[in-house]
């Protein structure tokens, strides 16, 4: 498809404002009526799609989208979210502004490990537990957002979906760890930032007469964990997604698969997603209840992130392949726009297919040296800027990255208030922003 008219992006457009808008001027109602507005910004895409280019061809474009993106996408975070509900971490912990900054830093560094969203559901409620008795405490689970959600998945293709494209298309494994200069300055700077800022809220909470908890010797909790199998679980979900990426590349037989409507939804896939329900299905029937209940789990987060998504994912897709036809035409050529292109996009659209568009752009201005991928060569500079727009500015918005809205519901759940939408973003703008320019002099310049 050609030429797509830009005016298709208004659906995607109104559902965003509507998410941003809502909850501050109709909470109660928003919460009840989420669906049908989902509903209503998507037919509002679908129908004129459909009248300009058929319904076979609409039917075709909204199956890929939900079939290949929507459904690995909801079933990661599905089977991320009831392990984790399944782990409990206790001990006598106080959300101090040193015991928060060190958990933000240790998360930071496991978000490489087993993910942005593995490491974000892993910790986000013992976070939330050991701050329940301060009352400013919106801000810590913002810079959760930032470091763990986000720039913590750099390193390494596990980290984030988009440097797992990248390994995909010829990408060496352990390239990403060109990006552990960029990553260190970052996280040096915002966890200084945010140790000042807590600093002076824990001060404020302990003058209004806010203490934690007193503990005797007797009802002293040891630090265990509880749930500890269900570890397993995760690294088995973290297999799942290495293996969907592996397989079809050294395998071809995996990249074929069950096709419906001509949309093909990969043996890879279908191994990944098998992987990720049973790991799910197990950890639930092996953990008790009083786990989750420990936990104060409930099915509610992942219910708001499953609703209003799919009609993200399909309202996005005129803005998306927009991007795909025209992103080669932007002559970009320098490291510092392809950084912010990329950055700037996937604070609102799935970063995965961002990064493909603009490693696809590189990879076509001809370079004779660089990083070796499957059809050419880029600039290690412009594939780290690619990189770390992507990876990094997802943090910018609470739709830019999975984990970003369901740390946002989590928090809400147990009781912080947390910023609105464009709230979030002034935090992002006032503290990621200045970061980014640094980047951009240090590295992409």
């Amino acid at each position: 498809m050609e030429n797509i008219p830009l005016w298709l992006c208004i659906p995607f457009a109104g559902l965003l404002l509507c998410i941003a808008i809502f909850p501050l001027i109709k909470e109660e109602w928003w919460d009840k009526n989420k669906g049908w507005a989902v509903l209503l910004w998507s037919l509002l895409f679908v129908i004129p799609f459909a009248v300009k280019y058929g319904a076979g061809e609409t039917a075709e474009t909204v199956l890929e989208c939900i079939v290949n993106d929507y459904l690995s996408f909801i079933v990661l975070l599905f089977g991320l979210f009831c392990v984790s509900g399944n782990i409990n971490l206790e001990g006598d912990f106080v959300g101090s502004p040193r015991m928060n900054t060190g958990l933000l830093a240790i998360g930071t560094l496991l978000s490489s490990c087993i993910g942005t969203t593995g490491a974000s559901m892993l910790l986000v409620r013992p976070m939330i537990q050991m701050n329940s008795w301060r009352r400013n405490k919106s801000h810590i689970m913002v810079f959760f957002i930032f470091l763990i959600s986000n720039m913590g998945g750099c390193l390494t293709p596990i980290g984030d979906p988009p440097l797992l494209m990248g390994f995909m298309n010829g990408v060496d494994f352990f390239w990403s760890l060109h990006l552990l200069p960029v990553m260190i300055i970052n996280v040096i700077i915002l966890l200084a930032l945010f140790f000042l800022i807590d600093t002076r809220a824990y001060k404020k909470d302990i003058a209004a007469g806010f203490r934690p908890e007193m503990k005797t010797e007797e009802n002293r909790v040891k630090l265990h964990l509880d749930g500890a199998h269900n570890i397993l679980f995760l690294l088995i979900i973290v297999a799942g997604v290495i293996l969907s990426g592996v397989l079809p590349t050294t395998f071809p037989v995996f990249s074929e698969g069950l096709t419906i409507m001509g949309v093909t939804l990969s043996y890879a896939s279908i191994i990944e997603i098998a992987m990720i329900l049973a790991s799910a299905y197990l950890s639930f029937k092996t953990t008790k209840k009083e786990v989750r209940s420990s936990n104060h789990f409930t099915w509610d987060a992942i219910q708001e992130v499953a609703i209003l998504f799919i009609g993200i994912f399909i309202t996005m897709i005129p803005a998306l392949l927009i991007l795909k036809a025209r992103g080669s035409s932007l002559g970009l050529t320098e490291p510092w726009q392809f950084f912010w292109i990329t950055g700037a996009l996937s604070s609102f659209l799935d970063n995965t297919p961002t990064y493909l568009v603009f490693f696809t752009t590189a990879a076509s201005l001809g370079f004779s040296s660089g990083i070796q991928t499957l059809t050419s060569f880029i600039p290690q500079t412009i594939l780290m800027a690619i990189s770390c727009g992507a990876v990094f500015m997802g943090a910018n918005t609470y739709i830019g990255n999975a984990p970003n809205f369901m740390v946002r519901s989590i928090a809400e759940e147990n009781g912080i208030k947390m910023p609105s939408f464009f709230g979030y973003m002034l935090w992002s703008l006032s503290c990621l922003i200045p970061v980014f320019l640094i980047d951009m002099l240090i590295f992409f310049l």
